[in-house]
C-alpha cells in the first residue's frame, strides 16, 4: 500500500473580547500518515494576517521511491454560518477555491485537484482541541445529499431554494437525517416558508507526489489566511473576563501596556477607552511529528503587518527582526504544542 500524505488546515470560531466577532480558518502544514520513510530537513513558515506560506525540504531516507496522494483539506465550513456572514470567507462562495491555494514542487507548479465532502459536525465543545476537528470532522453525509439531489455548495441562497423545492417526503427524509430544518411560514403575517441546512463543507486539495529514493524534494505551498477575529477591548490591568486571553496568548505586563498605548482613544466627551480589531491566528504545528524524526531546521516568521499593531503568543526564543517581523528558530525540533497568535490592530478613522 502506498503511504498517504495529508495536510490538515484547521479551523476555529474563537470569540474575540467583545461579542462582535466572526469565525475563521486556522492553518497547518503538510504531513504523512505517520512515516519513517521521509524526513523533514527544513521548514520555513511565514504567517501574517492575510497570508500563510511554507517552504519545506524533505528527504526520502530509504532506498525505494515513496508515492502517495498529498491532501490539503480546509476546515469544515458551516453552510448556514456562511449565509449569515459569520465567517471570514471570500465574497463569492460559489468558487471552489476559498483560499487561493498554490503549490510548487522543486520550483514547478503542481496541478491541484479540488473536491468537497459534506459533514455534520459534532456539537460545539469549547474544550475540544482545534486539531480534532480534522481527525474527526463529523459524520459524512455526502451520499445523503447526492441521493436527495442537493448541491454540495456554500451558496446558502441556492441551497435554500433547492431544499424548499424538495417534495414533502424528501423534506421529511432530510429532517429525519438531521440535514435540514423546514419552517412553514405564516402567509397572514407575510412570513414566507424557509429552510436551513445543518451540514458543513470540507474542501480538499490534493495531488499525487513521488519522493525519489535517497533524494531531497522541495515543496512550497501558500494560501490566503482567513483567521477568526472581531472587535477587541482591553483594559489595564486586565479585567477578570479577559483572563482567558492573558492565559491563551501569554499577555505579560509589557504587552498589556503596549495594547493600551496602541488602542487608547479619547472621544468627544473626554472618555478614554482602548478598542481595536483582533485576529486569532491558530496554526497546528504538531502535524510535523508524523514525519520521520524531528524537523532538522525550523524557522517561523510572524509579520504583524504594521508597526502600530500588537502581537502576543506563548513561545520561547522570539526575536524581533524588523519593524513588523518576529522570528523563532529551532534545530532538531519536535513541536509539543500548537501555535496561537493574537494580533491586535488599532481602530482607524
Amino acid at each position: 500500500m502506498r503511504p498517504l500524505l495529508a495536510a490538515l488546515l484547521v479551523s476555529t470560531a474563537l470569540p474575540a473580547a467583545a461579542n462582535d466577532g466572526f469565525g475563521g480558518l486556522s492553518s497547518t502544514g503538510l504531513t504523512f500518515s505517520q512515516t519513517d520513510a521521509v524526513a523533514m530537513l527544513q521548514e520555513d513558515l511565514f504567517i501574517s494576517v492575510d497570508k500563510v506560506s511554507v517552504d519545506y525540504v524533505f528527504k526520502n531516507t530509504t532506498g525505494a521511491d515513496v508515492t502517495g496522494e498529498v491532501i490539503f483539506p480546509l476546515p469544515p465550513v458551516s453552510v448556514w454560518a456562511s449565509w449569515e456572514s459569520m465567517m471570514n470567507l471570500p465574497e463569492d462562495l460559489t468558487k471552489p477555491d476559498l483560499v487561493d491555494f498554490r503549490a510548487l514542487v522543486d520550483g514547478k507548479p503542481v496541478q491541484v485537484t479540488i473536491d468537497r465532502i459534506a459533514v455534520i459536525e459534532p456539537p460545539y465543545d469549547e474544550t475540544r482541541p482545534v486539531s480534532e476537528q480534522y481527525d474527526s470532522p463529523g459524520r459524512d453525509v455526502t451520499a445523503d445529499l447526492e441521493r436527495l439531489g442537493l448541491p454540495i455548495t456554500l451558496d446558502a441562497g441556492s441551497l435554500r431554494t433547492a431544499l424548499l423545492a424538495l417534495p414533502p417526503e424528501k423534506q421529511a427524509e432530510a429532517k429525519a437525517a438531521g440535514l435540514a430544518d423546514f419552517y412553514e411560514g405564516d402567509p397572514a403575517q407575510n412570513i414566507p416558508e424557509d429552510a436551513t441546512a445543518s451540514w458543513s463543507i470540507v474542501t480538499r486539495y490534493h495531488w499525487t507526489q513521488t519522493f525519489p529514493a535517497g533524494a531531497e524534494v522541495k515543496v512550497h505551498h501558500e494560501y490566503v489566511n482567513r483567521p477568526a477575529g472581531g472587535i477587541f477591548y482591553w483594559s489595564e490591568p486586565p479585567e477578570d473576563y479577559q483572563t482567558y486571553l492573558v492565559n491563551q496568548y501569554c499577555i505579560d505586563a509589557g504587552t498589556s501596556k503596549a495594547l493600551m498605548k496602541a488602542l487608547s482613544r479619547t472621544d468627544e466627551t473626554g472618555e478614554t477607552a482602548a478598542y481595536g480589531t483582533a485576529f486569532n491566528i491558530d496554526y497546528v504545528l504538531r502535524t510535523a511529528n508524523s514525519w520521520a524524526g524531528p524537523i532538522g531546521k525550523f524557522r517561523l516568521t510572524l509579520d504583524k503587518g504594521d508597526s502600530r499593531n500588537v502581537i502576543s503568543l506563548c513561545a520561547d526564543g522570539v526575536k524581533k527582526t524588523g519593524p513588523t517581523t518576529f522570528v523563532i528558530e529551532k534545530t532538531n525540533y519536535t513541536p509539543d504544542k500548537d501555535l496561537a497568535v493574537l494580533l491586535v490592530m488599532p481602530m482607524t478613522d
